[in-house]
């Protein structure tokens, strides 16, 4: 089978598709046929990798696991003898960031925990798209004691032109709250199209600076310190950061909540992160059925592309998901 590799560090140009061994189920696994799989900005973190200290957890002259992508949707083609929950022919959709990675591949083999059945009536395509970003999204607008954003909030969405800033957006809208979404000026009019109240050109205003205050900030690449943040939160506000550099990482994990004590707002990294949580993914789905939430797919690639497309997005040029398919679907 065909499956995209990476033995070295670097841009995504280290990255070749080559003939590589199909997998063979083991007990408690599936092979699953690659439909469709989505390009995150997990898949280009991995790549530098950023921050540097993932060399300490993936290896640290060269990555140990060659294989690439997360997200993924296609059709059970063998399980194995243990595997009870599905069989060949099921349509199923993972985040397979837990398990190893490989999506971008003619074949993924994981375990079958990792898998759930594609609900009827969503693409292979659109299903690829949610795994990882939309439940990013989802987990970022609410705190691990369970508060989400409420009618009539202010919610910021800083970087609500990429993977998971689209989600973010349309979530929150679907929560009655006024939603401001941060982007480039190329992307103004495409975030404006998500349903955002307001639209900031980051290039031309820094919110960190202006007059508005938010009930809660989502950021999904931090280039602000938290301090200027945590200037523009409401009283009771939340800024959940889901990343960023090394030196933005640590601010989230341990400045943002040493702020946060004795304050009424909080501030800090998202690490209530549950990767591909079932009762996420189905309110996800339902969203998707109902139409509150619409997967925004920018460009189709083949898998033998997948160059191209890495690149697409680490330019900046994506407006949502870059999907990975062979049979682009109408």
């Amino acid at each position: 089978m065909k499956a995209a590799i990476r033995d070295k560090y670097g841009p995504p140009d280290v990255v070749k598709v080559r003939e590589v061994e199909r997998p063979t189920p083991k007990d408690d696994e599936i092979l699953v046929r690659v439909r469709a799989a989505s390009v995150n900005r997990a898949d280009l973190d991995y790549l530098g990798p950023r921050p540097g200290f993932l060399r300490l957890l993936i290896g640290v002259r060269a990555p140990r696991d060659p294989r690439m992508g997360i997200d993924v949707a296609g059709e059970v083609e063998s399980v194995g003898a243990g595997v009870t929950r599905f069989r060949p022919g099921d349509r199923v959709f993972a985040d397979v960031f837990s398990f190893g990675q490989g999506a971008f591949a003619e074949y993924v083999c994981a375990q079958e925990k990792a898998f759930l059945p594609i609900p009827a009536g969503l693409s292979f395509e659109d299903a690829a798209t949610l795994p990882h970003s939309a439940i990013l999204a989802l987990q970022g607008l609410r705190r691990r004691n369970g508060r989400t954003a409420q009618p009539g909030d202010r919610v910021l969405i800083d970087g609500a032109s990429g993977n998971v800033g689209p989600f973010a957006v349309q979530i929150a809208k679907s929560y009655g709250a006024e939603v401001t979404g941060v982007c480039s000026t190329a992307k103004v009019d495409f975030v404006r199209s998500l349903g955002a109240d307001h639209v900031l050109d980051y290039t031309a205003v820094d919110y960190t600076k202006g007059a508005e205050r938010y009930d809660w900030i989502l950021d999904t690449d931090s280039h602000h310190s938290i301090r200027k943040v945590r200037r523009v939160l409401r009283p009771n506000g939340i800024y959940v950061t889901l990343g960023g550099t090394a030196w933005q990482i640590i601010r989230g994990i341990v400045v943002g909540p040493l702020l946060s004590l004795g304050s009424d707002r909080w501030s800090g990294m998202m690490l209530w992160w549950k990767p591909f949580n079932p009762p996420d993914v189905t309110t996800l789905t339902e969203m998707v059925a109902a139409g509150t939430v619409k997967p925004v797919i920018d460009r189709r690639y083949p898998l033998s592309e997948i160059v191209a497309a890495l690149r697409w997005m680490s330019d900046g040029h994506a407006k949502g998901k870059v999907v990975i398919t062979d049979s682009p679907e109408p």
